[in-house]
């Protein structure tokens, strides 16, 4: 006569261990049917997790128990990994649909980005009217059509203006550098900014550097191909600052000697005082008038180019007048030679004076961009 003996103690503690395991195994999935939302399955999620790595009781028994598939005892074990199995199963499934890609942000295409920066704006037909205040009263000693020129050498330059038309070889290719690259401008509430010295500072932010920044932008609009350096050329001294910046101007066309527009861009000296602001509105506008200064070989340097350059900045100024009447200055034409002699197309543009506020300035230069542009169409 055989005799089973049955241990229900160990019975009983089986069954109740899978009755809590089932009761919570319930209790999750109602909750993970009751709110669909990303965010909270992905806190499920967590819990799953914490319950299946966390609990002594599924860790114990799944990872330190070896079951025997014919061991009758370890019937309730078996049981117990069958729900942590269902655990995983879970898991891995909320984990794969929570794994989906972010929705993508709405941006414009490259191209379109390009289309739209380069597109230059409606700058024509617009009224102008130069503004008395703050400025000084206009000197010329000759007159080309409606162009004013103060000649300030020993030069008979009618003949000159009788023939005074420029033909561009290469109308596309700029360069644009500074002499005195540390003048700046008087300060506004945008454009604060400690002196080094009297309205000049060594932070390029707020020096006609930044004018050349602008006018660099605004001429690529047009499809202009710009060079723009800004070294410091009137810093740590002043004094020497042409030969310095003939150097970086001889350097810059030894790389690119198909160049024919060069600008050294200043602002004007302080005048008669401090607030002299030469300006000229335009529509709603307030722009800093712009003045070439030409040179020559007055001084005894050579300079075949200068008869060149005075009619190139004629030709360019002929067509401001024609569209903002009053932008552009009378020209200065001087004897001293102002590194102008590597080009034909060379001048020096002042933007502005001490008076003038950054703002004023770089306003300025979306219209000398559109005046560039027709000139050299």
């Amino acid at each position: 006569m055989k005799i089973t003996v049955i241990n229900l103690k160990k019975i009983i503690k089986y069954i109740f261990i899978f009755f809590v395991i089932t009761i919570i195994f319930i209790l999750l999935v109602k909750s993970l049917n009751t709110d669909k939302k990303r965010e909270q399955r992905e806190d499920r999620i967590s819990l799953l997790q914490c319950m299946k790595y966390e609990l002594p009781i599924t860790r114990v028994v799944k990872e330190n128990i070896s079951i025997e598939e014919n061991d009758e005892n370890n019937w309730g074990i078996k049981i117990l990994s069958m729900q942590i199995g269902i655990f995983d199963n879970i898991i891995k499934k909320q984990e794969q649909e929570v794994a989906v890609e972010p929705p993508q942000e709405e941006y414009i295409e490259p191209e379109e980005q390009e289309e739209i920066k380069s597109e230059p704006q409606d700058l024509e037909n617009k009224d102008t009217k130069i503004i008395d205040e703050n400025n000084i009263k206009e000197t010329y000693t000759n007159k080309y059509k409606d162009i004013k020129i103060n000649n300030q050498t020993n030069y008979d330059i009618s003949s000159i203006l009788e023939n005074a038309s420029y033909e561009f070889t290469n109308n596309k290719k700029v360069i644009i550098y500074h002499t005195h690259t540390c003048e700046s401008y008087t300060p506004t509430e945008k454009y604060s900014y400690p002196m080094t010295d009297s309205y000049r500072t060594t932070d390029l932010n707020f020096t006609v550097s930044k004018v050349g920044d602008e006018l660099t932008s605004q001429l690529e609009r047009y499809g202009f191909n710009v060079i723009h350096n800004k070294t410091y050329h009137d810093y740590p001294s002043y004094n020497g600052s042409y030969g310095r910046s003939l150097k970086t101007l001889e350097s810059i066309l030894t790389k690119n000697k198909d160049a024919e527009i060069t600008i050294d861009l200043h602002r004007d000296a302080v005048g008669s005082k401090s607030n002299y602001a030469p300006s000229v509105q335009i529509g709603d506008e307030v722009c800093a008038q712009v003045m070439f200064v030409i040179g020559t070989d007055g001084s005894g340097l050579a300079h075949d180019n200068w008869k060149k350059n005075l009619q190139y900045a004629i030709k360019v100024q002929s067509i401001a007048d024609e569209l903002y009447p009053g932008l552009f200055r009378p020209i200065i034409l001087r004897n001293a030679r102002y590194n102008q002699h590597l080009t034909t197309a060379s001048t020096i543009m002042e933007v502005g004076a001490t008076g003038n506020t950054l703002e004023q300035c770089l306003a300025s230069m979306k219209y000398v961009a559109n005046v560039l542009h027709k000139a050299t169409e």
